[in-house]
């Protein structure tokens, strides 16, 4: 007899638990190819237990989905004020839709995921536009088609990158109902989206460090689908008791970004691997069968044959990637400085080209991601107030930045010497840098 149910371990989750139309989403082709794109990137050459790939994350996000739908929709959750919830036949469509839409929400990165991904897309593309693609194609068509029900791939598609990017590239974002709003809130949404979830428990797992831990068990259980206190639409929000695990989430990403995503050497990483990989692809193939054939695997067979070659393609930059030879970091923002110039990252960078060249200098800037987190917290007495409201976490939280600038190691020793003798100078416009 077949089974209806299987289960799949999972370091983070214990089991994701799957229905026969999802192993029949796994096994497909532009699904196992994530089994082949690492989650992030060449930071396993600095965090060596961050081999995990995009393949399991995506399992992650659909075991969530599945968990925060039930919890937010069961009728023992339920706001009197909030009435727009469908019929039980039509919550179990939605429910496969918003797993599936979980599932796939990273068909379209591209190999080793966001590295080089703003220089080889098409100007204002990102990885969600080659998702929905992939998602229309024939191929993923008849994978839903065999569902029963069967999810629309239109439908699919916009609930797994969400208003803002399906109204930038493929409609509008008021083609999302009340509805459609708070179901891509479960997958995408700043605040509670299962996407976030999973990646802080599980980047935080795979690289041994602690910052990304937080109880996702009692934030999930305390969802609710409330009204705004002053918007006009139904949010996700969650009920008092749950608010210190938000803030926990909110606290784990603002750290995770801090001490692991935007790591010095991590960063290095990226620069020589975005460099490499536009110098040898100059393109990336936008077609689905062309996207659906590059896989981290291709580009680490070129960065060893580029590495062994300096005729070939990226050689520099493979040769730094193979054998540790990557940039060092010379300076690091401050805010010491930056009173004194906003700028300082880009001036001492600039200096330091002018001294030593431009090809021994790179800098990272990476101002912080604005976030407008705000949610209706449900109070014990019943009434509705706003994260913002009850939180100085969320009313008070700078989100993280940082920059950076590196320098190729075999001139750090001259550059900190000179960085030593000038800053003062550089940042004080007292140097003319001629920029």
């Amino acid at each position: 007899m077949a089974k209806h149910q299987h289960e799949i371990r999972d370091p983070i989750h214990n089991f994701v638990r799957v229905t026969a139309d999802e192993v029949a989403a796994i096994n497909s082709r532009p699904f196992q190819r994530l089994r082949h794109i690492h989650q992030l990137a060449l930071t396993y050459l600095v965090y060596p237990g961050a081999t995990h790939r995009r393949f399991e994350h995506s399992l992650g996000v659909m075991e969530l989905a599945g968990r925060v739908f039930d919890v937010i929709t069961h009728e023992r959750s339920r706001h009197p004020d909030v009435e727009l919830f469908p019929d039980s036949e039509t919550l179990v469509a939605w429910r496969k839709v918003v797993r599936l839409a979980a599932l796939f929400h990273d068909l379209g990165h591209l190999p080793f995921s966001h590295a080089a991904e703003e220089q080889l897309l098409p100007e204002g593309r990102h990885h969600e536009w080659l998702t929905v693609e992939v998602l229309r194609s024939e191929e993923m068509r008849q994978v839903l088609k065999a569902m029963m029900p069967s999810p629309d791939p239109d439908l699919v598609a916009k609930i797994a990158i969400g208003p803002e990017k399906w109204g930038k590239w493929f409609g509008k974002a008021t083609d999302f109902n009340e509805w459609d709003l708070l179901m891509t809130e479960i997958v995408t949404g700043d605040a509670f989206g299962v996407d976030r979830i999973d990646y802080l428990l599980r980047d935080s797992h795979h690289a041994g460090v602690a910052y990304g831990r937080f109880d996702h068990y009692r934030l999930i259980d305390t969802l609710r689908i409330l009204p705004h206190p002053t918007l006009e639409r139904p949010m996700i929000g969650i009920e008092k008791g749950g608010i210190h695990a938000a803030e926990a989430l909110q606290l784990a990403r603002q750290f995770m970004f801090l001490q692991l995503y935007y790591h010095h050497v991590r960063l290095a990483y990226d620069i020589h691997l975005s460099e490499f990989m536009v110098q040898w692809l100059q393109t990336y193939p936008t077609d689905v069968e062309g996207h659906l054939r590059m896989t981290d695997n291709e580009i680490l067979s070129e960065i060893a044959a580029s590495a062994r070659d300096k005729d070939r393609p990226g050689h520099d930059s493979a040769r730094r990637i193979a054998r540790r030879g990557h940039f060092r970091k010379i300076y690091e923002q401050n805010a010491l400085d930056q009173r004194i110039d906003p700028n300082a990252v880009g001036r001492i960078a600039a200096a330091l080209r002018k001294e030593l060249g431009d090809a021994a200098v790179r800098e990272k800037a990476i101002p912080p991601k604005q976030q407008n987190i705000e949610f209706p917290i449900l109070l014990d007495g019943g009434e509705i107030s706003t994260s913002r409201a009850e939180s100085t976490i969320y009313a008070e939280l700078k989100p993280a930045a940082i920059g950076v600038v590196l320098i190729d190691p075999d001139k750090k020793k001259d550059a900190k010497k000179w960085l030593l003798d000038n800053k003062k100078k550089v940042l004080s416009d007292q140097m003319e840098l001629g920029v």
